[in-house]
């Protein structure tokens, strides 16, 4: 019987996957963490070595580790931002039949409570980000950086309202559709109006998150994203 038989019928690679998820979850492994070495690590779950090297591929592709060459250095478990989060939903939309649309319902819920909580809390740090930011968009004239400058100033909105996991899923969305809002805005005959509204907006959303007008903050959001992709041409299955 073989190792991997004797443990339900996983793959050798599949029992150093489970072993590593389980200590990602216990917080036996934390960000920044080293990772054993490939040897140790075959020896402790009688696997062979190149099983441990499938495993640290697929996790290195899931971008919950990294790897790196010289003293020191090794594996590591990565700080698990927005970047796996954002692999998931580029395959989910890829996959999912409701696609792009699916997608912008879960960013306009996942913004409009980003905005609230913003809003409830405003405080000076995070305004001066924000108005940093859209100092920045307003001198930005060139497709792809005013569109990171925007996806800061969204991520940023969820971070004043000190929702770290909102702020990463707002950036997994944003970059699952960053090539969709890239291509959409190239291809816009009006891209300087476009901006010129995008701006608009924004500064509206600004306003009434220091002003500490949560509900305001929210409907302002999502119509801003309504209309924006309703401009772009990518699809939303509700009020645009």
């Amino acid at each position: 019987m073989t190792s991997s038989e004797e443990r339900g019928g996983l793959h050798a690679y599949e029992v150093v996957l489970k072993h590593i998820e389980a200590g990602i979850l216990s917080g036996t492994h934390r960000p920044g963490d080293q990772l054993p070495p490939e040897r140790e690590l075959a020896g402790q779950l009688a696997v062979g070595r190149s099983a441990v090297r499938e495993a640290m591929r697929v996790l290195q592709t899931q971008g919950l580790i990294t790897s790196s060459t010289g003293p020191g250095r090794g594996t590591r478990i990565a700080p698990a931002r927005g970047d796996a989060l954002a692999r998931i939903f580029q395959l989910h939309l890829a996959l999912s039949d409701a696609g792009t649309a699916d997608l912008t319902e879960t960013r306009v819920a996942l913004e409009r409570s980003s905005a609230a909580l913003a809003a409830q809390r405003p405080n000076a740090r995070a305004i001066r980000r924000l108005k940093a930011l859209m100092s920045a968009m307003e001198d930005a004239e060139a497709v792809d950086e005013f569109n990171d400058l925007d996806t800061d100033f969204h991520v940023q909105i969820a971070r004043a309202g000190q929702s770290e996991l909102i702020a990463d899923l707002t950036v997994a969305i944003r970059q699952a559709v960053r090539e969709t809002i890239r291509a959409a805005s190239r291809a816009l005959p009006n891209w300087p109006e476009h901006r010129r509204e995008l701006v608009r907006e924004h500064g509206e959303i600004l306003s009434a998150i220091e002003s500490g007008e949560p509900a305001a903050a929210a409907n302002l959001v999502e119509q801003h994203i309504r209309r924006a992709y309703a401009s772009l041409g990518i699809s939303t299955p509700a009020g645009g």
